[in-house]
């Protein structure tokens, strides 16, 4: 074997090795979403449960919570009662409004009839809504301003703080 083909496999692996490293240790929250500061992407999927078709666009004119989740994800059962909760006290001044992809229509309804909803959730079926926000795994909430505009992202399960100091955001705008 060569050994310049040998020393540039080699410093192209521990460069490789190095990058991870330094990457492992960053919190997910410390990278911010590009579609902040922007507006949502629009969207218009079909309600659990039924035919009608919710779309994104309705909620203008105050801010809105949307929550990206699945029945097969732990944290998402974590944070679920705390966004029944804030969107039962906060309704109708905020629209909460939740995503769900990767799932089925029965599980999804079975984890509502058991967990308990106080707001509309839709199916996002071919995932297309999930890659349009660039959501990268579940849970993860969207923070809209009453424009429509993304002001916060929040990745992973929702404590009720996390979720109030997201929200002040969208509704000081």
């Amino acid at each position: 074997m060569n050994r310049t083909v040998l020393a540039v496999g080699i410093a192209i692996a521990a460069t490789l090795v190095a990058v991870l490293f330094v990457g492992l240790g960053k919190d997910p929250q410390a990278i911010n979403s590009p579609l902040v500061g922007r507006p949502a992407p629009s969207f218009a999927l079909r309600e659990v449960g039924s035919a009608r078709p919710i779309n994104l666009e309705q909620f203008r004119g105050k801010p809105t919570v949307i929550n990206f989740w699945a029945t097969w994800c732990a944290p998402c059962y974590e944070e679920h009662p705390i966004l029944v909760a804030s969107a039962r006290s906060m309704q109708p001044q905020v629209q909460f409004l939740g995503v769900v992809f990767q799932d089925s229509e029965e599980k999804i309804q079975a984890f509502l009839r058991d967990r308990g909803t106080a707001y509309p959730t839709v199916v996002d079926n071919a995932g297309k809504t999930a890659i349009a926000y660039g959501v990268g795994g579940v849970p993860e909430t969207f923070f809209l301003d009453a424009n429509g505009t993304i002001v916060a992202k929040y990745s992973g399960p929702l404590t009720t703080e996390l979720l109030q100091s997201n929200l002040m955001k969208a509704m000081n705008r």
